[in-house]
């Protein structure tokens, strides 16, 4: 489908792999394990090398310390999977995109557009606005007054930058992601609530991805900050005043209340939730479902909610399997006491 021809000769060149077998041999496309077939090329761990030996596909990239018994023709490389990212860049079928600015794009007043910049039809590109060369701004796109967008930033159709947003360079944002809604943001009084208005803005630094109905909501007064390097899942939302580090990984439907610090390398399992004004130490990991409510260290491994030591939560939920037994066995007692 890509049209990319490779000998496997010159994909060991590519990668950095120690070739193995016939490197005349042609590859024509990637794919797993289970379905690829002969002109492809697939990756295997040490886990899965002997599986991948006998499967269809052409090659198989193995890890460079295996010397088990090893498929025919190889790549050994110190990290494969790595490797086939690499290759599924070169394989990846080109989208042939439309030069210049669509005539049915709107550019409004004052802003100003670098050099070899794609605007698709029916964007909407507001007064004041900066766009970095390279830049690809899909159709029905809204980007508001004064935002800023990066060298090389691709921004897929329907998303919403608001005003005074700034997106650095080469960041992708899917669609639909709505960057610098208002904060949730209110005062009650006698049962009555009154919006506080929300005049900060949110800023996404260099080589952040952010998938696809993504809410990061501006700032109720300075910003709302994505470390560069940070990646977001879809249907994920990020609250006012946060401040995410960098490369965090952040997966689907979790929710990251307002005013929360997040250091850097934090990965949050999907469906993590958390209270605001609490500050997250670096370098952690939160399973999935994790609820945090309490300020939290450097290097944690944690689960459950209210989110505890991993290891404490796998014991907790071994020991809840044994409930229904001990209740049997009670009532078991029960019975012979009451028949005393």
């Amino acid at each position: 489908m890509s049209g990319v021809n490779r000998t496997l000769r010159e994909i060991a060149e590519i990668i950095g792999g120690e070739l193995i077998g016939d490197g005349e041999i042609k590859i024509t496309g990637l794919d797993s394990i289970d379905t690829a077939q002969t002109g492809d090329i697939t990756f295997a761990d040490e886990n899965h090398v002997a599986q991948a030996k006998n499967c269809n596909a052409s090659a198989v990239i193995i890890p460079a310390n295996f010397d088990g018994d090893i498929p025919a023709n190889s790549i050994k490389s110190a990290e494969p999977k790595i490797a086939f990212a690499k290759l599924m860049e070169i394989f990846m079928p080109k989208v042939e995109l439309p030069e210049g600015i669509s005539n049915k794009a709107f550019i409004g007043a004052g802003s100003k557009i670098g050099f070899n910049v794609k605007i698709m039809a029916f964007a909407y590109i507001d007064r004041n606005v900066q766009i970095g060369d390279g830049a690809v701004i899909y159709p029905h796109t809204y980007i508001g007054q004064h935002a800023k967008i990066g060298a090389d930033t691709v921004v897929y159709s329907n998303v919403t930058i608001r005003e005074y947003c700034e997106i650095g360079a080469r960041c992708v944002i899917h669609s639909s992601a709505v960057i610098g809604a208002d904060g949730f943001g209110f005062t009650t009084t006698g049962g009555v609530h009154t919006k506080v208005p929300q005049i900060g803005n949110v800023v996404v630094e260099d080589d952040v991805e952010i998938g696809a109905c993504v809410g990061i909501d501006r700032a109720a007064m300075g910003s709302t900050v994505i470390g560069h390097g940070t990646k977001i899942d879809n249907l994920v939302h990020i609250g006012h005043n946060c401040k995410i580090g960098a490369n965090c990984l952040i997966v689907a439907q979790t929710g990251i209340s307002g005013s929360t610090i997040v250091g850097d390398n934090v990965t949050f399992g999907g469906q993590t939730g958390t209270v605001g004004h609490i500050k997250i130490g670096g370098n952690s990991v939160y399973a999935g479902r994790s609820g945090i409510t309490k300020n939290m260290p450097e290097g944690f491994f944690g689960s459950g909610f209210p989110v505890q030591p991993h290891g404490d939560w796998l014991r907790m939920q071994a020991s809840m399997q044994k409930i229904p037994e001990l209740i049997k066995r009670i009532r078991q007692l029960e019975k012979q006491i009451d028949g005393k």
